[in-house]
């Protein structure tokens, strides 16, 4: 890396249903690009540090065992799915750092000698990085903490860009299972977007671009239908901690827009002084012909 090089992006992908990992669609079509971009303006990722709606707990905790494999934390799906397997080595040592950062901003972290990738983290991993060679390093998280004190769990982390770890959030920019296929009773990939899911989606790119970050913190009484497109927060929260990590004067960039099922957003986010370095990559033809 460069001195003229900005530091890696944090993200924030909206992971979407398992079966992504068997059948990509738009948005695993994006992650595609996505893995190469990466590489392409910034080198290979030293390592993941990923927040999952997937992983929760009661205090932050990090899954510092040496290698991990993939969960397949799911249930009636097609017997092909629980056959992929996505194993990649772990990072103890991040950990030790990561807790010493989350430590200097007050935040006591946990740090586990376990393993383990929730489908969060390993469906769009196996995408982006399909020879699972980045070293990922799970952080579960506080779901009843606040979108600020997950943007402040974000900040505490902000230094590991500079180092080459991609600081990952994975949730769903719109997240009610309830609401699929509610036209049609059975969810089909292709189904119209809601309006409200659109209006939902709309207000996220809007504010995000505005940096408005009071409203963003205060999404479930300001964004129209929050309540309606996350009934609960978990899924849309690791979008606060990733934007975080990226800092507040960084305009975030929407790098994905799609929708599936009607009401699932699939919307990709980049947060910090590399995110535009990474659209400009996305738009390359290069990028495009991957």
């Amino acid at each position: 890396m460069t001195s003229t090089t900005p530091p890696l992006p944090s993200l924030f992908l909206s992971h979407g249903s398992p079966m992504t990992a068997l059948e990509p669609g738009e948005a695993g079509a994006f992650w595609q690009r996505l893995g190469p971009a990466l590489d392409a303006a910034f080198g290979r990722p030293r390592a993941i540090l990923a927040i999952s709606a997937h992983s929760l707990t009661r205090e932050p905790a990090l899954l510092a065992a040496p290698r991990h494999e993939a969960v397949h934390d799911f249930g009636g799906f097609p017997s092909a799915l629980y056959q992929l397997r996505y194993d990649t080595p772990g990072a103890p040592e991040l950990a030790q750092r990561a807790q010493a950062l989350l430590a200097q901003a007050g935040i006591p972290a946990h740090r586990l000698a376990q393993g383990g990738l929730d489908h969060g983290i390993w469906t769009p991993l196996r995408w982006m990085f399909p020879q699972a060679d980045v070293p990922v390093l799970p952080l579960a998280y506080v779901p009843t903490h606040s979108p600020a004190e997950q943007f402040a769990l974000g900040q505490a982390l902000a230094p590991l860009a500079a180092e080459g770890v991609l600081v990952l959030g994975t949730g769903s920019i719109t997240h009610n299972l309830r609401l699929l296929g509610r036209l049609h009773g059975t969810p089909r990939s292709g189904d119209a977007e809601l309006p409200e899911s659109a209006a939902f989606r709309g207000w996220m790119h809007e504010r995000a671009t505005a940096r408005d970050w009071p409203a963003l913190f205060d999404y479930r009484a300001q964004a129209p239908h929050a309540a309606l497109m996350h009934p609960t927060d978990e899924h849309l929260l690791p979008w606060h901690a990733a934007a975080g990590a990226g800092g507040r004067q960084a305009v975030p960039l929407r790098l994905h827009a799609s929708v599936t099922f009607g009401a699932l957003g699939m919307d990709a986010y980049a947060f910090g002084p590399g995110a535009a370095r990474l659209a400009a990559q996305l738009q390359a033809p290069t990028a495009s012909a991957m």
